[in-house]
């Protein structure tokens, strides 16, 4: 994968992320059965990213940039719970709209974050962090918990750490207002369709 590509997607993610919502709103079939589902996994989501975002401090930025190796809270399970949160929000949404909107969903999320965005960060934090980052990515899945791996302090120990309720307001508050406003776009459709 290109530097270019990597820098260039990174820095347009989350028009990205409005544009796979607005194409997912345009062959939305809402489904009644699927809106309770959906919601859960959004509320989750959303929740998860909290604490992702508090953890990290201040995060948001048009270039891939770390003052410090993040490796409490929910970065002690895995090391990309934003983008874990982006993927539960997003695959809620699909459950609201459709299977359409699901096989897009994980397409596009298949795609931006697996192939491109969550491989240029890791080779911009394994050139900041070296053998500290590789130790780390080793220990660490990229979204799934790697139980009982050898030399690993008790979960309780690993996911201490500092958290800044402020980053909540600075830096998630975008976050928060699109997903509530997606959501609810999507609850309309529903109820006119």
């Amino acid at each position: 994968m290109s530097t270019r590509l990597g820098a260039w997607v990174f820095r347009m993610r989350g028009g990205l992320w409005t544009l796979f919502f607005a194409v997912v709103l345009l062959i939305a079939r809402p489904m009644s059965h699927g809106m309770s589902v959906g919601l859960a996994l959004v509320v989750v989501g959303q929740l998860w990213r909290f604490w992702a975002a508090g953890s990290i401090g201040r995060y948001r930025s048009e270039s891939v940039g770390a003052g410090r190796l993040t490796t409490w809270g929910p970065y002690a399970l895995m090391r990309n719970p934003l983008y874990f949160g982006n993927g539960l929000i997003g695959l809620g949404w699909a459950f609201m709209t459709g299977p359409w909107a699901l096989l897009l969903f994980v397409l596009v999320f298949a795609v931006l974050y697996g192939m491109i965005v969550i491989p240029y960060e890791e080779s911009f934090l394994a050139g900041k962090f070296g053998e500290e980052y590789r130790a780390y990515q080793e220990a660490v899945g990229a979204f799934c918990p790697r139980w009982g791996r050898p030399g690993l302090l008790p979960l309780r120990e690993r996911i201490r750490g500092p958290f800044d309720a402020e980053v909540l307001w600075s830096s998630e508050i975008h976050t928060v207002l699109s997903t509530v406003i997606g959501t609810g776009l999507i609850a309309l459709r529903l109820c006119y369709t």
